[in-house]
């Protein structure tokens, strides 16, 4: 009913992973824009089966990787860009969630790469403004014995190798019980950049025990929720106005083969190119 609906301009695909390619079809071949959730599939070639659909209807497509819509993200971005750090040498995302997601997720999500991780990957090249071309990953189940009997992992440490030089590091753990963990930091020549957490409130309580404040938000809906308004926004000016989309197909393809890159980097102990997966 939704895409035979001529006064319909655009639709939202935030139903479950599975579905996101063939969904971004029928809208395309339907003559709808689309925002739709990330990523839009778990291999490239249902992605590029998408995206095809998408250029050959002329619609626009933008991804849902919210994080870039972050005012702290972006302030660090800006940064790079401006050169207010000089020469972008290191860079290091803690990425850790309060607890984990059911085992029978766990199964259907495409493993914490592809489903966790994913953001990390999207955020490590919008901060950075290089592509990564190799992945290194140390990896575990220290977290749910479930998840690794589901054959995924809950613990990583992933080292990614950019075009430019650039190495960063990515720190990822399915619980941290203080909170949602959520911090970025780059070195550069001429200086650094860092984000904290975002906390409910700005209080520091002291006294002669100890110096303390309240726990860091709890959730992603609380943590990114102005960054999930402002990417709606930015979608809906874009069809509105004939604007670009600020997050491509392109843009959401290169995580996805990023995190596939993951997969064997862990099974096989070693790097692995992402030319070995494009």
């Amino acid at each position: 009913d939704v895409l035979n609906d001529p006064a319909i301009d655009a639709v939202l695909i935030c139903s479950g992973t599975d579905t996101h390619a063939r969904f971004t079809e029928d809208a395309a071949h339907a003559g709808k824009h689309i925002f739709c959730e990330k990523p839009i599939a778990q291999s490239l070639a249902e992605i590029d089966q998408a995206l095809a659909a998408v250029d050959k209807a002329g619609v626009k497509l933008q991804v849902g990787f919210n994080r870039r819509f972050d005012a702290s993200f972006r302030r660090v971005r800006d940064a790079v860009q401006r050169g207010e750090i000089g020469q972008p040498a290191l860079l290091h995302i803690v990425s850790r969630d309060p607890a984990p997601p059911p085992v029978a997720y766990v199964k259907i999500s495409g493993g914490m790469f592809l489903d966790m991780t994913i953001h990390d990957f999207d955020m490590a090249r919008f901060l950075i403004g290089a592509e990564v071309e190799e992945v290194y990953v140390q990896a575990g189940v220290t977290v749910d014995p479930a998840i690794g009997e589901a054959g995924d992992v809950d613990t990583a440490v992933i080292m990614l190798r950019f075009t430019n030089g650039v190495i960063g590091t990515i720190d990822n753990c399915r619980r941290a019980s203080y909170g949602y963990d959520q911090r970025v930091e780059i070195l550069g020549s001429k200086g650094a950049i860092s984000t904290m957490n975002n906390y409910p409130n700005a209080a520091i309580l002291s006294d002669g025990a100890s110096v303390r404040r309240d726990l860091p938000l709890n959730f992603f809906m609380d943590r990114y929720t102005e960054s999930f308004a402002n990417e709606l926004v930015a979608f809906v000016d874009a069809v509105l106005h004939g604007k670009p989309v600020p997050v491509t197909g392109s843009d959401a393809r290169v995580p996805v083969a990023m995190g596939l890159a993951a997969g064997p980097s862990h099974r096989e102990g070693r790097p692995v190119k992402l030319c070995e997966i494009q």
